[in-house]
């Protein structure tokens, strides 16, 4: 009997660890399968402020001063967005958006600044903190069995990044926590790469799929740069121009904490089953040679055409895709990467997965739940004062809410946005126009409204300038 029983616990013992061999096993397999996913975004980075081309046949695309050999080598490996757009101009807007796939419009968020008071519309009353009632991409990965880190600029409110499913975070930070940290670890760019160094390796050697978002405080607090890298570019202030400058030199160091990232990726053997993504959460204008009208604060191509680089399993190197494409078209690609059922999307989710243009060679379209693609910004914040914009395949359209007037261009063939064709295609204006009604009133969005007590000879509290009517692009780098 005592042997019989001796028997049956040994049967049950192997029993027991082959189903947990089993199980590990098929643990590891899942991991395997489902990419790791690492997110950059740069703070107030235009379209032209990388050392990369982002246009294959626009010289302006590529900035004149900057340094950025370690984005320059990802690009080499991955895949570049000639036609990539933030969900807003100006920050906070985007930084919902991006968590939400949701458009600004339809959240209710639709500026970063304090709203103005005394112009001809008020504008509406915003939100400024991320609603618990929003299902965010980090809650979805969550859940999928994905480990989740923010660190840097969240900016977004609403309990911080630990309420909307980060394990782990910096907390609930804004532009305040780039000015405290200096070289030897400007605006935290080092110790944010430290940071998302270790997550990486815990959950590496935990062989559990993991999605960290680096919000890069940069190119906040430019002045805050390496003393070694600033003095790379003494000679910018010759032209009496010291904000280009430090601009150029926390541009160079935030490429340097890039670099950091993609070794660790690198050294712990992930390149093969890991995306990297880097875009920036707005325009920025795009200067003298690049060309593009407006800047931060603005509907215009400078104002939300931003650069957007991937690499990952299946993207070829050095690669290009023309498509348009949004950044909440990240929320439904990560979910399809992670496996995430199409039922467990939010509702009112606007993006649509941009996963077969990586492996298609860019080619392909990105079926979002509507067809066109609409930025709504009810401010002001520049000399057009509120506008919106809506595309429609290659047609782009702008209304201006003072006066209801309206531009149309075709961004094909008039990237700087200077020949308004509205007189020639005034069906397709109208067209484009009727669009972008029925879509502000499908998401609820908000509108300015006429003020009773306005008077033209008292002036308002001042508006950052933009692109205006057809004006050649300018630098914005405002807050």
């Amino acid at each position: 009997m005592r042997n019989s029983q001796n028997g049956l616990r040994s049967r049950s013992g192997i029993s027991f660890a082959a189903a947990v061999l089993m199980v590990t096993m098929a643990s590891a397999v899942i991991a395997a399968d489902r990419p790791n996913i690492v997110f950059m975004l740069s703070d107030d980075q235009g379209w032209s402020g990388l050392s990369v081309p982002m246009h294959p046949d626009f010289a302006g695309s590529k900035g004149e001063i900057f340094r950025t050999p370690n984005l320059e080598k990802l690009a080499s490996q991955g895949m570049r967005f000639s036609a990539a757009y933030a969900p807003a101009p100006v920050c906070s807007p985007t930084r919902s958006s991006l968590q939400t796939g949701k458009s600004p419009a339809q959240l209710h968020w639709t500026k970063a600044a304090p709203t103005e008071e005394g112009h001809k519309l008020i504008e509406p009353r915003i939100i400024k903190s991320l609603p618990a009632s929003e299902t965010t991409i980090a809650e979805l990965l969550h859940d999928a069995g994905y480990a989740t880190a923010h660190y840097g600029k969240w900016h977004i409110s609403g309990g911080g990044p630990g309420a909307h499913g980060y394990d782990e975070h910096d907390g609930d930070t804004g532009n305040e926590n780039a000015y405290q940290f200096h070289d030897p670890n400007p605006v935290d760019i080092f110790g944010m790469a430290d940071r998302a160094a270790a997550f990486m390796e815990k959950n590496s050697k935990a062989g559990k799929p993991f999605f960290v978002q680096l919000s890069w405080n940069a190119l906040h607090a430019s002045e805050n740069a390496m003393k070694a890298t600033l003095a790379k570019y003494e000679h910018l202030n010759k032209g009496n121009n010291p904000k280009q400058a430090t601009t150029a030199a926390i541009t160079e160091d935030l490429d340097t904490g890039v670099g950091r990232v993609m070794d660790v990726i690198e050294r712990l053997g992930l390149s093969k089953n890991t995306y990297v993504i880097y875009m920036s959460d707005n325009g920025a204008g795009g200067g003298k040679r690049a060309g593009l009208n407006g800047g931060k604060g603005s509907v215009w191509e400078g104002g939300i055409r931003v650069p957007l680089i991937v690499r990952g399993p299946g993207v070829k190197p050095g690669s290009w895709c023309h498509e348009r494409v949004v950044g909440f078209d990240f929320f439904p690609t990560y979910c399809e990467w992670a496996g995430i059922p199409d039922k467990k999307l939010p509702a009112g989710m606007e993006g649509g997965s941009i996963a077969s243009l990586l492996t298609h060679d860019g080619k392909g379209s990105v079926k979002r739940p509507r067809e066109e693609l609409v930025f709504h910004f009810p401010h002001y914040q520049n000399d057009d004062g509120p506008h919106s914009a809506i595309f429609i395949g290659d047609l782009k359209l702008i209304r201006f809410f003072e006066d209801d007037r309206v531009a149309l261009f075709d961004i094909s063939k008039d990237i700087r946005e200077q020949n308004d064709l509205a007189k020639q295609m005034p069906r397709d204006a109208q067209r484009l126009n009727s669009r972008l009604t029925d879509y502000l009133k499908a998401v609820k969005a908000q509108y300015p409204t006429p003020n009773p007590n306005f008077d033209p000879s008292k002036p308002a509290s001042p508006a950052k300038k933009g692109g205006k009517r057809g004006e050649k692009g300018k630098n914005q780098n405002a807050s």
